[in-house]
């Protein structure tokens, strides 16, 4: 996946929606916006947030995608796009890209 379909999908599993041309996302019972998507590609603090919202469950395959995906003995050194990928694995939408 590119790092614009990375932030999409990201940003679709966090329930951030478009309306009049700003995105929404509801954070404590309140409508937050910004004028375009977060990179959560290439931000460890997006992705920080984003790893938040995962479930107890959800942490445990995480960490093992996470573990996959870095490619490092110590997948908390996980750069954000290994994170990304990590997260969105997890979640049943990451896309392998087509050849």
């Amino acid at each position: 996946m590119s790092d614009d379909e990375i932030n999409v999908a990201v940003a679709d599993a966090m329930g951030w929606r478009k309306e009049d041309g700003v995105y929404v996302w509801t954070a404590n019972g309140i409508d937050c916006t910004c004028d375009e998507l977060w990179g959560w590609a290439n931000d460890l603090n997006a992705m920080h947030l984003a790893e938040k919202m995962l479930s107890v469950d959800q942490i445990a395959m995480y960490f093992w995608r996470l573990c996959d995906a870095s490619k490092k003995d110590n997948p908390f050194m996980a750069i954000a796009r290994e994170r990304a990928e990590a997260f969105l694995r997890t979640l049943g939408k990451w896309e392998e890209a087509q050849p």
